[in-house]
């Protein structure tokens, strides 16, 4: 399926039913779109499941469709207040995914005129409430890709800048290397309508408002964020993939980052990473062949604080204690900001 998670299609999708499958979610993780990264982080896979289960069924107590059946324990499927230990398996709907053709290095989504429902909208939509250091929006500013007035502001932002109202962004999300762009494009690959893309856009937000809710309780901020979403066999949309984990979003905790942020934070200081940016400017779509050099794992002592980091979240979250023994978060990112 991907580099953090694996599917296991129990019912393929078709044009007139949707499918059926499991996601896997592994304690592998993956950064700058690397890919599998050499190390593995301890109970994330469990931790990525069971927080985003809990958004998936707060969603569907709003009336938000989602692609989410519930979690498996012992080969059974169950709500979250039916299981008695943690899973890292959920089973799920499935849609059709149309992949667009790659013609001369340039992608045809003309197949997606054709399209009518049940199936995966090749996007990628992000929600921005921060500008934090890290983000791609101040490399599309320098590039000239964007403008600050594409962002609703009137000046050049500044990094940890916090928005006055939220941006929503787009991404392609079945390309080689995910392409940022504008909502006009995202619209015509999509071959959405004028209608559905202010659907698009105001659910969106939606979903940010309740998870910075959730977060704000805790003292966290939700910094930035993404969903992914198809349309069902009635052509409405429906949100598939996972959210409000701290792989889907970027979220600081009296400004330390409570996200896979943290493993981002050490390899920019590494020669790979400036080898990964070097490789991906010389070509999009192959860069990782050309890169000329591997990750090494993390160092083993911030490994484990990032294991905690996930396990911690999700216990305060569902205020559920799935993972035993584990400290408070706010001592354990004390501890990594000596680290980093």
């Amino acid at each position: 399926m991907g580099s953090v998670k694996d599917l296991t299609v129990i019912k393929s999708a078709c044009e007139n039913s949707l499918g059926l499958g499991r996601f896997t979610f592994s304690d592998r993780y993956s950064v700058f779109d690397w890919g599998e990264m050499p190390d593995k982080i301890t109970n994330k896979g469990a931790a990525i499941a069971i927080l985003g289960a809990y958004f998936f069924e707060k969603l569907e107590s709003l009336g938000i469709p989602t692609h989410y059946i519930g979690l498996v324990e012992n080969g059974e499927t169950k709500k979250l207040s039916q299981l008695n230990s943690i899973s890292n398996t959920m089973e799920i709907k499935l849609l059709r995914v149309v992949k667009p053709k790659l013609v001369n290095g340039n992608y045809d989504y003309s197949e997606y005129k054709f399209q009518k429902n049940g199936f995966l909208i090749p996007l990628e939509i992000i929600y921005r409430n921060y500008l934090p250091p890290g983000s791609s929006v101040f490399r599309r500013l320098e590039k000239g890709e964007i403008t600050p007035e594409d962002l609703g502001l009137d000046s050049m932002p500044v990094p940890n800048q916090k928005l006055q109202n939220p941006i929503v962004d787009f991404s392609t999300k079945l390309e080689i290397t995910d392409r940022y762009i504008k909502p006009a494009e995202a619209k015509e690959i999509s071959a959405l309508s004028d209608a559905e893309l202010d659907n698009l856009i105001n659910l969106t937000l939606k979903i940010n408002n309740l998870i910075t809710d959730e977060f704000s309780k805790f003292g966290m901020i939700n910094e930035d964020g993404k969903i992914e979403v198809g349309f069902d066999l009635e052509r409405k949309i429906i949100l598939v993939d996972v959210l409000g984990t701290l792989d889907e979003c970027r979220f600081t905790y009296e400004g330390l980052p409570v996200s896979k942020e943290i493993a981002r934070i050490f390899y920019r200081k590494t020669q790979w990473y400036q080898e990964v940016e070097e490789a991906k400017k010389k070509d999009r779509q192959n860069w990782k062949q050309i890169c000329k050099l591997n990750p090494d794992p993390l160092p083993e002592k911030l490994a484990s604080l990032i294991s905690q980091v996930y396990c911690s979240c999700t216990n305060e979250i569902t205020g559920r204690e799935w993972f035993k023994d584990i400290p408070p978060l706010k001592n354990i990112l004390t501890e990594i900001k000596g680290l980093i």
